[in-house]
C-alpha cells in the first residue's frame, strides 16, 4: 500500500529525500493544476509551458536544502511561491535590455493590458514579499487562495480555522497589498 499524503510529508519534515520526490509525485496532477493557473492569470505573453514551470519548480525545490512541508497546505504555498518566483525570473530575462526588452513594436490598436500585466508582476511579487515578512500566515492565505486557486472553505479544511477567519485574513491581506501596490504606508498587517 501505498504511504498516504501526510507520512510523506511526515518523512519529509524528517530530510527524507525520496519522500520529497514521493510526495511531489503524489500531488503531481495538483501541481500541474497549479502551475496552469498560475500561468493563465499572467495573460497570453508568455511563451511558458505549464508542465516546464512545474518541472522547473520541482528542480528548484529538489536543490534546497532544509524546506520542510508539515501539511499539504504549506507544501503547496511553498510550491506556489517557487513557481510565482520562477515566472518572476522568466519575465525579468525576457524584458532584459540585451535581450531587446528595451525594443518596442507599438500599432494603433495596441492592447496594453497584457503589457501592464507583465509590468506589475515584479511590484505584486515584492509587496507579497514584503507582507511574508509582516505577517506570514497573511501572505500563506494569498498564496492559497489567489495562486493555488482554493477557495477559502477549503483553506479552511487544510489549516483547521474557520471560513469567517480566513475571509478576515484575506480582506486584511488584499488591504496591505493594496496599500503596499500605491506606494502608501501598508498598515500593520497583524492588527
Amino acid at each position: 500500500m501505498p504511504p498516504t499524503i501526510s507520512a510523506l510529508v511526515a518523512s519529509t519534515e524528517s530530510g527524507d529525500r525520496s519522500a520529497a520526490d514521493a510526495l511531489f509525485g503524489a500531488l503531481y496532477a495538483e501541481l500541474h493544476q497549479l502551475a496552469e493557473r498560475q500561468l493563465a492569470r499572467r495573460g497570453s505573453d508568455l511563451t511558458l509551458g505549464a508542465t516546464t514551470l512545474l518541472h522547473e519548480a520541482y528542480l528548484d525545490m529538489a536543490q534546497r536544502e532544509g524546506a520542510v512541508f508539515p501539511d499539504r497546505a504549506r507544501f503547496m504555498g511553498y510550491a506556489s511561491r517557487v513557481m510565482r518566483s520562477l515566472i518572476l525570473d522568466y519575465v525579468r530575462n525576457r524584458r532584459a535590455f540585451k535581450r531587446g526588452g528595451e525594443f518596442h513594436i507599438t500599432t494603433l490598436d495596441d492592447d496594453a493590458a497584457p503589457a501592464a500585466a507583465v509590468a506589475g508582476l515584479e511590484e505584486i511579487g515584492a509587496a507579497l514579499e514584503r507582507l511574508t515578512g509582516v505577517d506570514p500566515e497573511l501572505a500563506e492565505v494569498v498564496d492559497l487562495r489567489f495562486f493555488c486557486g482554493f477557495t477559502l472553505a477549503e483553506i479552511g479544511a487544510m489549516r483547521g480555522l474557520s471560513e469567517r477567519t480566513l475571509q478576515r485574513r484575506w480582506e486584511k491581506a488584499r488591504i496591505y497589498l493594496k496599500s503596499a501596490l500605491l506606494d502608501e504606508t501598508p498598515p500593520r498587517a497583524s492588527a
